[in-house]
């Protein structure tokens, strides 16, 4: 189910406009969240957490990041109120990453995790609404693409001024505190981001008839996909870990292959965004099976392996979620999109967070198994994502 309605008020030009400075927004953001989770599984690992306890937390972030979605995307439906959901999240967002610089103990940085996550599930679905809603202007997965690789590139520039600090002092306390800066120069872009377009989001005030409570069958194979992709992803602090516990890499180092995977990720969504116009859903299934070789190089014992599994770990994310975006808003009406993400938002930080308990409880036990885990559900997630992309045909 596709609309084909443009919505009013809106041009190619202003749309492009718009996706743009969103993008430089989310840049700046992304400097300062992945900046900061670029170094969470070696501050766990310092402040005395096992790969459980990070794991757990990182995973249990992630469920929040994605499942509150589900809350915030329902409101944002029935409210139309895109732009405060939006400031909010991004307020607690850029407030709960530096005062990680703060904490001398891996509870309290795990408090401060998970009210990040909780910032994130608060402002990205009302964005996203008004993303798909200009989007339709200049296609949905190019818009997502453009938007996702601007949001790269600050989660680039971020760990990377992060590994300096670290070869500067072997201190994350000052990296975190750093990340200020970005943190207060993305509230100050947002809020006039919202001066300057608030009328973004109106165009999706249109009210739900009985008809679009339906989700087509693509729709639920896709979810189905998407969960085992995510189950199969382990988070980025639970590598870290591994990095820093098996010293596979130096601490400095740790935030520069993150640096280096968000960069993959940067090209990887440019790419597959433009290709998802072009030729549908199936474009994910060769990037499923080629992304599930990241386990067992990065979960190695080798410096290149593991940089190359960091590299295709960011791919593969960074591909997903970009598509993911523009998938769902094509095979779901614009009265519903908010909902839709949500579902897709519960299910994907469900997954994620059962993965990455299961793998951080596994990796106590045996590595290997871990990786196992993760390799499974990457290619068992080939199934479903296939009848979808075949539904959609």
């Amino acid at each position: 189910m596709q609309s084909s309605s443009k919505v009013p008020g809106w041009s190619p030009a202003s749309s492009l406009r718009f996706v743009l400075l969103f993008g430089v927004v989310n840049l700046f953001a992304d400097m300062t969240c992945e900046g900061a989770r670029s170094i969470i599984g070696i501050y766990m690992a310092q402040l005395g957490a096992s790969a459980f306890a990070t794991g757990t937390v990182a995973g249990f972030g992630e469920f929040l990041g994605y499942a509150l979605r589900l809350v915030s995307k329902r409101w944002a439906d029935r409210s139309r109120l895109y732009w405060p959901a939006t400031l909010v999240g991004y307020i607690i967002q850029m407030v709960a990453v530096p005062t990680l610089g703060l904490v001398g103990s891996w509870p309290h940085a795990a408090v401060l995790i998970v009210a990040e996550r909780i910032g994130r599930a608060t402002r990205t679905p009302p964005r996203d609404v008004m993303l798909a809603e200009v989007g339709e202007h200049m296609g949905r997965g190019w818009a997502c693409g453009i938007n996702e690789t601007l949001a790269q590139c600050g989660a680039l520039i971020g760990p990377l001024a992060i590994a300096a600090i670290l070869f500067w002092r072997r201190d994350a306390h000052p990296a975190f505190l750093l990340l200020g800066v970005p943190a207060v120069i993305t509230l100050a872009l947002v809020f006039g981001l919202r001066a300057g377009f608030p009328e973004a989001g109106l165009g999706s005030s249109k009210a739900a008839t009985a008809d679009d409570h339906r989700y087509p069958r693509a729709f639920w194979w896709y979810l189905g996909a998407v969960s085992l992709v995510a189950f199969g992803f382990a988070d980025y602090a639970l590598i870290a870990f591994h990095f820093t516990k098996a010293q596979v890499v130096p601490h400095p180092w740790i935030p520069i292959f993150y640096a280096l995977a968000m960069g993959a990720g940067a090209l990887g969504s440019l790419a597959f965004g433009r290709l998802f116009n072009r030729h549908g859903l199936v474009v994910l299934v060769p990037l499923t099976l080629i992304a599930a070789a990241y386990a067992p190089l990065a979960f190695s014992g080798s410096f290149v392996l593991a940089l190359g599994g960091a590299l295709l770990w960011g791919i593969g994310l960074g591909a997903h979620e970009s598509v993911m975006q523009a998938a769902v808003a094509q095979m779901i009406p614009p009265q519903r999109l908010g909902t839709a993400y949500g579902f897709f938002g519960a299910a994907f930080g469900i997954a994620w967070f059962a993965g990455s308990a299961v793998m951080g409880a596994l990796y106590d036990f045996s590595i290997q198994a871990a990786v196992v885990t993760a390799v499974f559900a990457q290619l068992l997630a080939v199934v479903p994502l296939t009848v979808a992309a075949r539904a959609l045909d």
